[in-house]
């Protein structure tokens, strides 16, 4: 009861106030330790923000993609995200990325795969395991680091093979399967793969990823929850390995917003996930996989001017796992996913 009448109280304040900065500021700083504005790469928005505990030694690592439907976002917003992840155990990195009008696909997927490189060159000065590197996104940020788990061509064109150097993706509230397009602003964005389903995390869904974990809200009108139910289908048809979790009446910030300490009453996510992370991190570390076949791999071939772009179970909280068979590919979700 005091937790859900402190929520109340805190729901009123950030009504008032810009709630990312409420959220940032009340967010933890004790036996946390934050690097900042680290470069991964030369050039604009190609720095990372880094969040670890302070006593960090061979910590599970988690790369931090943000959304903001590919045109907008700040990795300083996510200060409450990072923070919560480092409380919890977790040395968390969250890069920025180029998005549009600067750059059209493939640019941003290429940004974020450069700094999942550099995390894993470097992240055991920070306190993580470059064994154990996870793959984080919300919304926008969820396609991006779901193409980067699923799609090798991304993270090889950096050295690395995601079966081999990605210990498990997990996505809140992403587009993984939202064509036709309805908004000529995405039609501009998405125009250099030529091909729309190459932008589609669904068209290289494989039973031999990493392991998966799939949230949305069922109130979510930005980026349907249909998109996870339909990756997570297909995931599961293949044979790979996924934990889908719907949370009923939660919408397309709340699922993230959930993290800070202040509305995780609200809604399980941040232990959901964590306890996710957990599970994973604690097995051993994978291998290399066998590349002669890609179960349930639908690989079609990247127009050539598209390769650089251009100059973004019911349980006890009331969440279920759905375990259904493939839903139709062809969905379409609101602005700023």
């Amino acid at each position: 009861m005091a937790h859900a009448w402190l929520g109340v109280v805190m729901l009123t304040v950030l009504s008032a106030c810009s709630p990312v900065t409420m959220l940032n500021a009340l967010a933890p700083r004790q036996g946390i330790s934050e690097i900042r504005d680290v470069p991964y790469a030369t050039g604009d928005r190609h720095g990372l923000d880094i969040y670890a505990p302070a006593d960090a030694a061979g910590a599970p690592v988690v790369v931090f993609i943000y959304g903001g439907g590919w045109k907008d976002g700040d990795k300083a917003m996510y200060r409450f995200a990072g923070a919560a992840l480092a409380a919890r155990g977790f040395v968390t990195v969250i890069p920025d990325y180029r998005v549009f009008p600067m750059v059209r696909f493939p640019v941003f997927i290429q940004d974020a795969a450069a700094s999942v490189a550099w995390t894993t060159a470097n992240i055991a000065r920070y306190g993580g395991d470059p064994r154990r590197v996870f793959l984080m996104g919300h919304s926008a940020g969820a396609q991006i680091a779901a193409m980067l788990t699923l799609d090798r061509q991304w993270l090889g064109a950096e050295g690395l093979d995601p079966d081999r150097d990605i210990a498990g993706f997990a996505g809140l509230a992403g587009p993984y399967d939202f064509l036709p397009l309805h908004d000529p602003e995405l039609d501009d964005i998405f125009a250099p793969a030529g091909d729309l389903r190459l932008t589609q995390p669904i068209t290289f869904s494989r039973g031999d990823a990493p392991p998966l974990f799939l949230a949305a809200g069922t109130a979510d009108t930005t980026v349907l929850p249909r998109n996870t139910v339909n990756l997570a289908a297909a995931i599961r048809h293949h044979g790979g390995r996924v934990e889908e979790k719907l949370y009923p009446g939660i919408g397309h910030k709340l699922i993230l917003g959930s993290f800070s300490g202040l509305l995780r009453w609200r809604v399980p996510v941040f232990d959901d996930f964590t306890g996710f992370l957990d599970r994973v991190a604690s097995q051993p570390v994978r291998s290399q996989a066998a590349h002669s076949s890609w179960p349930g791999l639908c690989r079609l071939p990247m127009p050539a001017h598209a390769a650089t772009g251009s100059p973004d179970k019911p349980g006890h909280d009331g969440s279920r796992t759905t375990m259904g068979a493939p839903h139709p590919a062809a969905i379409s979700f609101g602005t700023s996913p």
